[in-house]
């Protein structure tokens, strides 16, 4: 058996194809135990560390930090017995980009690729690990060591200083890392009509229109990938529809592009505004506001704080909001629904989540069955939710499966706002900034404490009385915390 192996980016979960590699924990010479953190993964829900699957010294990394990598692919290569002595200097290197020549017999002999299926099982470790640290995958067993984190500027990859400097040697592909009879090893279709593409690019070309018997590939042993594809389409476009472009439109095209910044949408971004596009269109959405006298949560809050038990705990009004919600629920459980074509599932648990604004985009986590936790357990649970969401460490498993939500536009100081549905949910709760205004108390106008709720809500499920009732229930809790305690529980 070949002491050099592969390791394939192994699959992540929750329905992710593909990752961006954020950092890289080792370099090339690095010697790692089994488990150790090697990698950190971007997906579209979160940032993941992946860790060894072998012993060994690292032997070829494959793609530099930035990249972004299909589930399969191979990302680096693990001598996994570097005591036998040293293998044959391979007579290709990476190149800067990320891709690699064609190897040379001699490393391409000295290559097992690991199998990409059943290397590891599905999914994360429920939950962030301690300290905020990002959940690995399962499969492996316990963390046996630690990985020093290389530095980053303003939350993205220092490329010029973090990015490893990539392996001499050239992976292999397959295991038996031989061209199929016909193959050119260029990209030139297989004898039969048949070519080297994966089923994801193959599935893109058939949505493009792309016939990839016409393509010259660009992957390892002429593989054809998506980059070749969207190449190939958007050439097939621009020969289709010729637009004459005269000196005076060309100037006005190009005025100001020196001035331009131009964000890739992936990650988390992307895969927000895809889902807030799907649930704007699909959720016929309705949205009430109340205003509330919310002096005496406030008081509440201080006298809490003031309890000795409390005093190591984060005490927001985030809380008391949190709390209003789980107990109207309980009165009214149809908000806390989803649509499901021809029914409608009704939740006997509550995952809470709590909408949170971070480096890398908008993400929503949830606590998972909020409804079960006493008052003090709750406060536990928003204050790890809120710090791991910030720290950019919380895992796909603690963004799934939200069944209502609440979002705090009042950290920034908006008043309310008219939040859309988190695709799957019925109610998602808008709640704003705590200001001292006039009110009328008692018969008289005085400075109070107010806020203003915001609560939209899918109108297939909820109807307006369903909907005014939840709302004004939060609001009653609002208004005096310990009475509505007293009366609903």
């Amino acid at each position: 058996m070949s002491r050099i192996k592969e390791f394939n980016l192994p699959d992540l979960g929750e329905g992710l194809t593909e990752g961006e590699i954020l950092s890289w924990l080792v370099k090339v010479g690095d010697t790692i135990e089994l488990n150790q953190p090697i990698v950190e993964v971007e997906t579209a829900k979160a940032a993941v560390e992946i860790p060894a699957k072998w012993a060994g010294q690292v032997h070829a990394i494959f793609h530099p930090e930035g990249t972004t990598v299909e589930v399969g692919t191979p990302i680096i290569a693990i001598d996994t017995d570097p005591g036998a002595g040293p293998l044959a200097e391979p007579s290709t290197t990476a190149t800067p980009g990320g891709s690699l020549p064609t190897p040379s017999a001699a490393s391409l002999a000295a290559v097992e690729v690991a199998p990409a299926e059943g290397m590891v099982e599905p999914g994360l470790i429920g939950g962030p690990a301690p300290g905020g640290r990002t959940a690995v995958l399962v499969g492996y067993g316990p963390r046996t060591t630690s990985a020093k984190r290389r530095p980053r500027k303003g939350g993205v990859p220092a490329q010029a200083e973090a990015t490893p400097a990539l392996a001499p040697v050239a992976p292999a592909p397959q295991p038996a890392a031989v061209p199929a009879p016909g193959q050119n090893g260029q990209g030139a279709p297989l004898a039969g009509g048949l070519v080297l593409a994966k089923p994801p690019v193959r599935k893109l070309a058939k949505d493009l229109g792309v016939d990839l018997r016409t393509l010259t590939g660009s992957g390892p042993l002429g593989s054809i990938t998506r980059e070749d594809v969207q190449q190939a389409a958007s050439g097939a476009v621009a020969a289709a529809e010729p637009i004459a472009v005269t000196s005076a439109a060309a100037s006005a095209a190009s005025f100001g592009a020196d001035r331009e910044q131009r964000i890739p949408v992936k990650g988390v971004r992307k895969l927000t505004a895809e889902n807030m596009s799907r649930s704007a269109f699909t959720a016929p959405h309705v949205t009430e506001f109340l205003t509330v006298d919310v002096t005496r949560a406030m008081k509440a809050l201080d006298r809490l704080r003031d309890r000795r038990e409390w005093r190591d705990v984060r005490v927001s009004p985030l809380l008391l909001v949190a709390k209003a919600v789980l107990l109207a629920v309980k009165r009214h459980p149809m908000v806390n629904s989803t649509w499901a074509g021809d029914e409608i599932v009704v939740k006997e648990y509550v995952n809470l989540g709590i909408a949170a604004a971070t480096e890398r985009g908008l993400i929503v986590p949830n606590v998972k069955d909020a409804g079960r936790l006493s008052l003090r357990e709750l406060a536990d649970a928003l204050t790890d939710l809120v710090q791991t969401a910030k720290s950019g460490r919380t895992s796909p498993a603690d963004m799934s499966g939200g069944t209502l939500t609440i979002t705090n536009v009042g950290v920034f100081g908006v008043d309310t706002g008219t939040p859309i549905l988190p695709p799957g949910e019925s109610a998602i709760l808008a709640f704003g900034a705590v200001r001292e205004m006039p009110w009328v108390h008692k018969g008289k106008v005085k400075v109070r404490q107010v806020t203003t709720l915001g609560l939209s809500f899918d109108h297939r499920i909820i109807d307006g009385e369903l909907g005014s009732k939840f709302l004004r229930d939060i609001g009653d809790f609002l208004a005096d915390p310990e009475a509505a305690l007293l009366a609903w529980t």
